[in-house]
């Protein structure tokens, strides 16, 4: 089987006003309840085992993520409910890589029986929607905020994923890289010299560079992330997927403002991912980070005696970093079992248990409204009051940027081009010609 395009129409830009509207309410003191689909029991009778796929941490698995003491082992909770069902659960170690495995295997077979698709390149799965399986069940309507499903609804109206998480966005810093620069670590301080526009940020990374001689920041890339999701659309034309990249004074502007940062040394240039970076996490070598919900579990598994905290606070407002689905290739042979494993795992409740282990902010509104979420505390974190935080980071959200079927790659280009001058392999203007050129050769 080959890989055939489909004409598909798919929206972000509504859907961040109908996340603030539907998580302002998030003080909510219900508890969610307990789905009706496939909760238990299992529609399969006979053994059957199922592979499941995902990338970084989803909060299903200690064993399998490497992460810190969870406090739910959604997999071995689902094996003791469906007794029939063994799960062989693999993590791709980033989101590159998931994607590359995802459409290489895609047409021709040898996916997992669900499989984890990041919200960035989503657009490019929905070109080939009809090589997944329509999970559409009026049985879960409401599981997920509407825009989440709306943007997995081609054009026919089949729902190629059940949503997993959002990733509203705050600011976490090392409260004793912070200190030792002689400023102000509370968490109220933090929040208040951070509010504001990104100038706030970074004249507070400059105060924090002139006094240490680091960088405050990881890299470019990651601040790239959360300036780039805060435009409506910054590289494709919403109504032609026209690239506009090259043409979009905004995105030229934060590549500016970007590339000067790291030519006065805000950025400490460790590559996101990468060892050097999960080591600085731990020794400090960096002082703070764009930190969506899911990313607080990283920050604990790579810098476990670490003296982290957040502020409740985001330059321009509000941001959205990540966010996922589970899919289930049409061609598998476990598709009726392996859809009851991806709509058990997005239910409500296991939602708000992702959200207790690492931090994976629920799609799902009776999720984020319960107290499981709103009144979770952070122990790793100084006791900050997570739920609490990012319930207030995500009704910030304003921009939910359109992403077209060539939002990932050239949203890489980007990257790349950000890491060259933070390497010091080409000045800003050799590194932007290489990201014209790089664009340019997009099909």
């Amino acid at each position: 089987m080959s890989l055939s395009r489909r004409k598909t129409t798919f929206g972000f830009a509504a859907g961040a006003a109908t996340l603030a509207i539907a998580l302002a309410g998030c003080g909510s003191s219900s508890e969610p309840e307990s789905s009706d689909s496939a909760a238990a029991g299992g529609s399969m009778d006979e053994p059957v085992t199922l592979t499941l796929a995902t990338f970084n941490q989803f909060g299903y698995s200690a064993d399998s993520e490497g992460g810190a003491d969870y406090a739910y082992d959604l997999i071995a909770e689902y094996q003791e409910l469906h007794p029939n069902v063994t799960i062989v659960y693999n993590v791709a170690d980033t989101s590159n890589t998931a994607r590359e495995n995802f459409f290489t295997k895609l047409g021709p077979g040898g996916l997992a029986d669900v499989e984890a698709i990041e919200v960035d390149w989503l657009p490019e799965a929905m070109q080939y929607s009809d090589l997944l399986a329509d999970l559409t069940n009026p049985e879960l309507d409401g599981n997920w905020l509407q825009w989440k499903v709306d943007a997995a609804t081609d054009a026919d109206g089949r729902l190629i994923g059940y949503g997993t998480d959002i990733g509203p966005e705050a600011i976490c810093y090392n409260v004793d890289a912070i200190e030792a620069a002689g400023m102000d670590a509370s968490r109220d301080a933090m929040s208040a010299a951070i509010d504001g526009d990104w100038d706030n940020f970074f004249d507070l990374a400059k105060q924090y560079s002139d006094a240490t001689g680091k960088g405050f920041y990881e890299e470019n890339a990651a601040v790239l992330q959360a300036m780039i999701g805060q435009l409506e659309a910054p590289y494709e034309d919403p109504a032609t997927d026209e690239i506009i990249a090259l043409d979009n004074p905004e995105v030229k502007d934060i590549y500016d403002t970007l590339t000067a940062a790291s030519e006065a040394g805000l950025s400490a240039g460790l590559q996101q991912w990468g060892d050097d970076w999960a080591a600085g996490m731990a020794n400090g070598d960096f002082a703070a980070m764009p930190c969506p919900s899911w990313m607080l579990g990283v920050i604990e598994g790579n810098a476990p005696d670490g003296n982290w905290d957040i502020a409740n606070a985001f330059p321009n407002g509000g941001g959205n970093w990540g966010g996922s689905y589970l899919t289930v290739p049409a061609g598998g042979e476990n598709v009726e079992a392996a859809t009851e494993l991806a709509a058990w795992l997005t239910a409500p409740e296991q939602q708000a248990k992702a959200f207790e282990n690492v931090g994976a902010f629920p799609s799902s509104e009776e999720a984020a409204a319960s107290d499981a979420v709103v009144s979770y505390t952070r122990p790793f974190f100084n006791d900050a009051p997570a739920g609490e935080i990012y319930s207030e980071r995500a009704a910030a959200v304003t921009v939910a940027p359109y992403k077209g079927p060539h939002y990932f790659e050239v949203n890489d280009a980007m990257v790349n081009a950000l890491r060259r001058v933070d390497e010091g392999t080409m000045s800003a203007e050799e590194s932007w010609k290489q990201f014209e050129s790089d664009v340019n050769a997009i099909g």
